[in-house]
This record gives structure tokens, C-alpha cells and sequence, in this order.
């Protein structure tokens, strides 16, 4: 049996950072820094530079202005993201093992840091879960890392939102930071809802890799 590779992403040394996670293959995260990073800016810049490529190699004007105006949407939406505290954003590209016929599946991961009233951790996690509406499968864990609580939804935009009319699975985790004055939210959404088994294990097992605590540094 071959050992899975683990790739050390070089945010594992950020002396800011506020908790470390483990990510499987098949998900690419989104620079965030550089998508929404202020006109004039370093990052805008290289932005601009990795974009250039693509703009030149476009067939036609009309081909331009659909790339520049699908990025535009896309970087509203990653604002509209880290307005409710996202901090961590990533799109998975995955092959349907059961269906083989199908095309690939595609998600959307992110992790989004919730402030809370001071309160045991365990206590937290349940309330976030059970308050939310609509909210299936919920799962008390106790993780590595802590207590943290699971569940799922499924969603179905209204039309006059503009945004796809399919249903949409959302596999959550809530994760009380050791501070118990906040927690963290995983949660990785799909359109493809009959695999809602396979993205419940994919989440648990990536918040199974989860410390409040440099794992570097616990090693060494």
C-alpha cells in the first residue's frame, strides 16, 4: 500500500495563522489576496499579470469581455464570501468513482471564522448546528482538536436571485476555537447531491487534520 504524499503548503509557517488543516487532493485553492486585492496594489498587480496571458490568448474581443465579466461575478462573490468571515477558499475537481459515466464533480470548500458568546466549547458547537435552519445529520464529534459539531442542508436559490436554480448540498463542521470566544466553519457545497455520503466523509476527514496549534512546532 503506498503512502499517501502530503504536501506542506508554505502557510504552515505563518507566524498569523490561527488554526492548520489538512486538504486532499483535488482542491485548488483561490488567492484570495490577489482576486480581491485593492486597485494599485502589489497583489492587484500580479493579478493582473497572471490574467494577461489568458486575455491574449482569447479568440475574440466578445471572448475578452465574457472572461473579464465572469471575474468581475466571481470576485463579487468572494467578497460577498469574506464579508461573513471567510477566510480560506477552494474549488475541488473531483472524479466520480460510482458513476463513471458521469462528468467530473465540482465543489466549493471554505472556512469562515463565526464570533460567539463565551461559552463551553462543546456547548458552542451544538448551538451553532441546532439553531441553524433547515439543518439534517447532525453529528457531535470529539476531533484531534476538540469537540465540533456536523450537519448538512440543501439549498435551492430563489430565481430572481440570477443564481443556479439546482439544489445545492452544504456538509458543514463547526469547530469551537480553545479562546471559546469563536469557532470556525467548514463547509464544502455541491450541486451534486446524490453524493452527499461521499462530501459528508470528504469533510469529516479534513477536519479530523485540524489544530489550534503550529503542528511544526508540536513535532519537532
Amino acid at each position: 500500500m503506498n503512502t499517501p504524499m502530503v504536501v506542506l503548503h508554505e502557510s504552515v509557517r505563518d507566524p498569523q495563522a490561527e488554526l492548520w488543516f489538512g486538504e486532499p487532493a483535488g482542491f485548488m485553492p483561490l488567492p484570495l489576496n490577489s482576486l480581491l486585492a485593492e486597485p494599485g496594489s502589489a497583489d492587484a498587480e500580479a493579478m493582473r499579470e497572471a490574467v494577461a496571458p489568458l486575455l491574449e490568448a482569447a479568440p475574440s474581443e466578445l471572448v475578452r469581455q465574457r472572461f473579464v465579466a465572469q471575474l468581475a461575478w466571481g470576485q463579487r462573490m468572494l467578497g460577498a464570501l469574506c464579508g461573513f468571515g471567510t477566510v480560506h477558499c477552494s474549488v475541488g475537481l473531483h472524479r466520480d468513482d460510482i458513476d463513471l459515466t458521469s462528468a467530473h464533480l465540482l465543489s466549493l470548500f471554505t472556512i469562515s471564522w463565526r464570533d460567539t458568546n463565551v461559552a463551553p466549547r462543546g456547548v458552542t458547537a451544538a448551538r451553532a448546528a441546532t439553531s441553524a435552519k433547515g439543518h439534517t445529520h447532525i453529528a457531535f464529534e470529539e476531533l484531534p482538536c476538540g469537540p465540533a459539531v456536523l450537519s448538512e442542508s440543501t439549498l435551492r436559490y430563489a430565481a430572481e436571485s440570477g443564481l443556479p436554480q439546482l439544489p445545492l448540498l452544504q456538509v458543514h463542521a463547526y469547530i469551537p476555537h480553545p479562546d471559546c470566544k469563536r469557532l470556525a466553519v467548514f463547509t464544502v457545497s455541491s450541486t451534486a447531491v446524490a453524493r452527499r455520503e461521499e462530501y459528508r466523509a470528504l469533510l469529516r476527514g479534513m477536519v479530523e487534520t485540524v489544530r489550534f496549534e503550529d503542528p511544526l512546532r508540536v513535532a519537532s
